[in-house]
């Protein structure tokens, strides 16, 4: 059964879509889509640093967590496709790891085998086979997943929501994150070597999306009338469509793996699917993308993969 809506604390796809991941008060649980079903759960125990929280909140130059730590919180879970692979991060009143640190969890081992600590809490993280990407309020942490070296720092405006979005094919990889300024988005293109800033809106923005080929964003402002669909190279505004005349707040916007429809979903209770009228030949790689047991990084002796 699907956990209860109190005792939800986070959901996320994997990057191919067919699966998705649940944090929960006790622990976490992996979901098939297609067919819906429940793969496995993992019911945490009492959080390993318990004990030490109050010194490890010190450190932080913060209060203890309400509860304790003791409990089997999680508040974020990203999958890496369909391997053994997962990225954690404690959440809830009574979180399992602390809020400040990713854990890489083996799920093969049933064990941690790697973790990364910030001085604030982690909004948000995004994998690919060859990065971990750490979304904190006011900036992003890339890392090699490799070896977990530093990559790159990326210093934003306030994003208590974690937004940032990663291209998921291989080759060249296309990061997407606040800017510094209002409206602003910011594109990281790794294998161009260059920056891109698009003024998106004249509000805040609340939401974006990364098509999977990196060619494509879609961005939503706090207003959540308009919907605009960018080309992530060049900076240049393709569409405009329009989700309403009164304000919303933007939930998700999601690309149809083709590129020919985007789909809104908002507070109002309403998912808009819109058509894409875009050049999808000049926009789109029509490889396939890997099978998931392809290029996965080697931080473990043993990976497993969920079918």
């Amino acid at each position: 059964p699907f956990p209860a809506a109190t005792d939800l604390l986070h959901i996320s796809y994997n990057q191919d879509y067919g699966c998705f991941a649940a944090g929960t008060k006790t622990g976490f649980r992996i979901y098939n889509c297609d067919p819906f079903r429940e793969i496995f759960r993992r019911d945490l125990g009492p959080s390993p640093a318990a004990a030490n929280e109050p010194e490890a909140a010190q450190a932080l130059h913060q209060p203890p967590v309400a509860g304790g730590g003791g409990g089997g919180g999680i508040g974020v879970v990203e999958m890496l496709f369909r391997c053994n692979i997962l990225a954690l991060v404690g959440g809830g009143d009574a979180p399992h790891y602390p809020p400040n640190k990713v854990m890489i969890w083996d799920d093969h081992q049933s064990r941690c085998i790697g973790e990364l600590s910030f001085k604030s809490p982690v909004r948000g993280v995004r994998l690919r086979r060859d990065r971990i990407v750490v979304v904190l309020e006011n900036k992003i942490f890339v890392y090699n997943f490799a070896d977990l070296k530093l990559v790159q720092q990326i210093e934003t405006a306030p994003n208590p929501k974690g937004l940032c979005s990663v291209s998921q094919q291989p080759g060249s990889i296309v990061l997407v994150c606040p800017g510094a300024q209002k409206g602003q988005i910011r594109v990281e293109h790794y294998g161009a070597r260059k920056t891109k800033f698009i003024n998106a809106h004249a509000s805040r923005v609340a939401c974006f999306a990364l098509s999977q080929d990196g060619r494509l964003i879609a961005t939503a402002s706090t207003k959540g009338t308009l919907v605009r669909i960018f080309n992530a190279a060049e900076g240049n505004l393709l569409q405009e469509v329009r989700r309403g005349a009164d304000r919303a707040e933007i939930y998700s916007l999601a690309f149809s793996n083709n590129l020919q429809y985007l789909a809104v979903s908002s507070d109002k209770g309403t998912i808009h699917v819109f058509n894409l009228k875009i050049n999808v030949g000049l926009t789109t790689n029509d490889k396939p993308l890997p099978a998931p047991d392809a290029d996965v990084p080697h931080m473990s002796p043993s990976f497993s993969f969920i079918k």
